[in-house]
């Protein structure tokens, strides 16, 4: 077992942000395998899950510890299947998240379409062009647009599907299901989706600062006691930084 980018992790996306909760993904070549189990210490209760259900146990975990959040953003891994998005709404927990070009969506008038030819219908006006988050070199300023999808589960609530069209290369696009507020604008989807820089940049802090990645494990919970330790001192540092901007002085030492 080795620490990667592979396991899913949930991230608070902001300059003070941390990571806050994290799951070893076992392919089902090991979860098989009860005798490689056992040799590294993979209890016997534990069974073969997609990143996609480690996924909602996390944010389960999140909902009951009541972390405050106001909306779930992740990749097309998590994006292209429908259980995590129906999960999430159950929950009444706005969501952006990637999918697929080749994604089949309801639209209201349409029918199911794939969202590339839904977002290739558009007309012109349809697209705004925004930034979604400030990168190392100015504004992320990409072009945009959405359409109306399904029906609405809960009073007030929305449903649309997302597009992010290169300025550079418009034939670039990327895709997006997205539930939040009946009110939620395009420029606060947009903003959403943009966080997953914020995520990832999160992330790549937590391996250079604090050894994220840092480890060979050959036993479960030795993974889980390297990856808690490396979050711990990631969270220290976040705290740290965020006082050294306001002007706090860092202690040396933690007691």
């Amino acid at each position: 077992m080795s620490s990667s980018p592979t396991p899913p992790v949930t991230a608070t996306p902001s300059s003070t942000g941390s990571c806050t909760c994290r799951e070893l993904y076992l392919p089902e070549s090991w979860t098989v395998d009860r005798d490689r189990c056992r040799d590294a210490g993979i209890p016997e209760e534990i069974e073969f899950a997609t990143k996609p259900r480690l996924a909602m146990a996390i944010l389960a975990r999140a909902v009951d510890a009541k972390i405050p959040f106001a909306w779930v953003t992740a990749d097309e891994t998590y994006g292209q299947v429908k259980y995590p998005r129906v999960w999430l709404e159950e929950h009444d927990l706005a969501y952006v998240l990637a999918t697929r070009r080749n994604n089949d969506v309801l639209a209201p008038g349409h029918g199911f379409g794939r969202a590339d030819e839904l977002v290739a219908a558009l007309p012109a006006r349809a697209w705004r062009r925004l930034s979604c988050a400030d990168g190392a070199h100015g504004p992320r300023r990409y072009d945009w647009a959405r359409v109306p999808i399904r029906i609405a589960w809960r009073p007030g609530r929305g449903h649309w599907l997302l597009a992010r069209r290169s300025i550079a290369d418009p034939t670039e696009i990327a895709y997006y299901v997205c539930s939040g507020p009946r009110h939620a604008t395009l420029t606060e989807l947009a903003r959403v989706a943009g966080t997953r820089w914020a995520t990832e940049e999160c992330f790549h802090q937590a391996k250079t600062d604090a050894g994220l990645d840092h480890d060979q494990a050959r036993h479960y919970r030795a993974w889980y006691a390297h990856i808690t330790l490396s979050m711990l001192a990631h969270a220290w540092l976040t705290v740290a930084r965020a006082n050294a901007a306001k002007g706090a002085r860092i202690p040396a030492t933690v007691s």
